[in-house]
């Protein structure tokens, strides 16, 4: 990263990397979550929620050998590491397809409800935009500085579907990965054109904090048995203290039973 990217991280609490994933790697994704996205069908998300004005997938590791190349993305990696420190491990790796003619927008709000603690940040989020992010089609809203702030938008806004008065939009063409401290307020608007616009999340956290997604449940075990020390690693397989943490979060949440 330059020293412009680290203070833009630092400062305003988001990068954006234009053309970071490359036209291959970007095909491969868009191909392989359409074939997921029909194999599903409506049991798409399943694993994590749905939502209204929007399809989700979830647990994207387990569902195809891109994706475990995505998550080990070198200049994504450094600016999570930038935001968290060293000790980082992926929480969960999603795919949200806006709906098109849409609305409504999402609330602003900070991933996991996350306040920062004695330590600082524990939550950082990679925004893929396998399709282009504009001003019509749902681009993420962000308020940038609100990671500094140790507030929460629902504590403090009366309305946070509505605009606020600093908010941006993150443009970028497809290929393109903002790279966003998770405790910045941020929402995706409406999707006003007529086509639906896809981004994959690829959510990271401390490893000393609870999985979005508890990787260890959630994958197949002949998935875990093919993987790389490295991949291994990032997904805390191996870490008994993600076990102990991440086990009990995911069975209160509803997403393990």
């Amino acid at each position: 990263m330059t020293n412009e990217q680290r203070r833009s991280l630092d400062e305003e609490g988001f990068v954006l990397l234009d053309n970071c994933m490359g036209e291959e790697l970007l095909g491969e994704l868009r191909h392989r979550i359409g074939e997921v996205f029909t194999q599903e069908g409506d049991r798409a998300g399943h694993e994590f929620r749905t939502e209204a004005h929007a399809h989700r997938l979830a647990n994207l590791v387990d569902k195809g050998e891109v994706f475990e190349r995505a998550i080990l993305l070198r200049d994504v990696l450094e600016g999570v590491r930038q935001v968290l420190g060293p000790e980082i491990k992926l929480s969960s790796l999603n795919a949200r397809s806006a709906d098109p003619n849409s609305d409504v927008p999402q609330p602003l709000h900070v991933d996991m409800s996350a306040i920062p603690d004695e330590r600082g940040y524990w939550v950082c989020n990679a925004v893929w935009m396998l399709d282009d992010f504009t001003a019509e089609n749902g681009a993420t809203r962000l308020i940038p500085g609100s990671h500094k702030w140790g507030q929460r938008p629902q504590d403090v806004l009366e309305d946070p579907m509505a605009p606020h008065p600093a908010e941006i939009l993150v443009l970028g063409k497809a290929g393109s990965i903002a790279v966003m401290n998770a405790h910045l307020w941020h929402g995706g608007t409406a999707n006003r054109t007529s086509a639906p616009r896809l981004a994959m999340h690829a959510f990271y956290c401390r490893r000393d904090k609870p999985q979005q997604q508890y990787q260890k449940r959630l994958l197949r075990q002949e998935v875990q048995d093919q993987l790389t020390p490295e991949l291994r690693d990032i997904l805390a397989l191996d870490d008994p203290l993600n076990d102990a943490i991440s086990a009990d979060v995911a069975v209160r949440s509803g997403f393990m039973k």
